[in-house]
């Protein structure tokens, strides 16, 4: 489902007057809520839907395997698949057995919400790296060593990059527990939305919690054709922020450099937007007062002004050469479908202006076009735009 939500503007946050989409099927409220209580505007479409597995023969023949010739090492990799598997092989007679073969065995998790699920259902987990990191946990049997053992890796969604791959050149025997799987929405016009709202920067940034939504989005920007402008909107305006390193890896593919947080979570990725964002605004000092311009919205002496789309439109315009006249033609053309008339110039001006709530802000040049009133002596600063 594509949804926008608005923050309530009557304290900003560091987030104000910024967009930003979120891409994800799981914990999109909880991350929508994070990046709202911080001011900023939230586009939601999930890139993908979770299909569980527990009418699939996959899943049942892996249990059944696991059940009839015990592993040495499970590696759990998420709480909902973790879950969802124990659940699962309770619905076909097969719960017990199975929670008595995983007590037997070297049981690892990849972070604390997966030991919380692990826990809940009377088990106990031996080990669980502390940067939450299947690349660790790889490190880890590696070290050990794997020659002659049998591993069951709970699969997160889909295959994880180079994981069993390596284990199998180590010698091992992988037994893969596919619990669920990603598939493209039933309903692609959220995404659809999403992505032309990327390409025409109406966002400020788009947010990604797992490789698989990455991928899709990218899927079916390829699929409609848009493949090159969502690469060039991303690698230039739209900060394309990831959760951690693995989620980055169908992006980085494509040649999109990410930002991400230290700590792989969600409130460390929110916090990082709320540096990223404001640092990338263009702050000017106009007719004596303080100017920032944000993705749809202007602070103006740190008061949020909101303003139209084809206002913005004017206005960054005309910051990028500030002090400097643009004439009307070249304002009609920043003006998204606004035809040949120059009245709609001076019609959005008029309603930029009184958004703005100041409207010394921008100066009228007579029969040349409109200018930003730079202070004089930023005017040597800003002289070359």
């Amino acid at each position: 489902m594509y949804e926008q939500h608005k923050p309530d503007q009557g304290q900003h946050g560091p987030l104000a007057g910024f967009t930003v989409g979120v891409t994800a099927a799981r914990r999109a409220d909880e991350l929508g809520a994070l990046l709202q209580r911080r001011g900023a505007a939230v586009l939601h479409a999930p890139a993908l839907r979770i299909v569980p597995l527990a009418d699939d023969g996959e899943l049942l023949a892996a249990t059944k395997e696991i059940v009839d010739q015990v592993p040495d090492v499970v590696v759990a990799t998420t709480a909902i698949g973790f879950r969802g598997w124990i659940e699962a092989a309770d619905g076909w007679g097969l719960g017990e057995d199975l929670l008595d073969r995983l007590r037997g065995v070297e049981l690892l998790a990849r972070g604390p919400k997966v030991k919380g699920a692990i826990r809940a259902a009377g088990l106990t987990e031996e080990w669980s790296p502390s940067s939450e990191s299947m690349a660790e946990v790889l490190d880890r049997l590696l070290e050990e060593g794997v020659a002659g053992r049998r591993i069951a890796v709970q699969l997160h969604g889909d295959p994880l990059p180079g994981f069993v791959e390596s284990l199998q050149a180590g010698g091992a025997e992988v037994v893969c527990v596919p619990v669920y799987r990603w598939m493209p929405p039933e309903d692609l016009s959220p995404v659809d939305r999403l992505l032309d709202a990327t390409v025409s920067r109406g966002l400020d940034a788009l947010t990604f919690t797992s490789a698989p939504a990455a991928a899709s989005l990218l899927s079916r920007a390829e699929g409609r054709g848009l493949l090159p402008e969502l690469l060039e909107a991303l690698n230039h305006d739209v900060v394309p922020a990831c959760v951690g390193p693995v989620t980055a890896l169908p992006l980085q593919s494509r040649g999109i450099d990410t930002v991400q947080p230290d700590r792989f979570r969600l409130g460390p990725l929110v916090q990082l937007l709320c540096q990223e964002l404001p640092a990338r605004a263009r702050s000017l000092p106009v007719a004596g007062h303080r100017m920032e311009i944000r993705g749809h919205a202007v602070l103006v002496d740190g008061a949020l002004r909101p303003v139209p789309p084809a206002g913005m439109s004017l206005l960054r315009a005309l910051s990028r050469r500030p002090g400097w006249v643009v004439g009307r033609a070249d304002l009609l053309r920043a003006l998204p479908g606004a035809g040949r008339d120059e009245h709609a110039v001076e019609t959005a001006m008029a309603r930029l202006r009184s958004a703005l709530g100041t409207p010394k802000l921008i100066q009228t040049v007579v029969k040349r076009g409109y200018r930003l009133a730079l202070d004089p002596a930023a005017d040597s600063k800003y002289a070359d735009g």
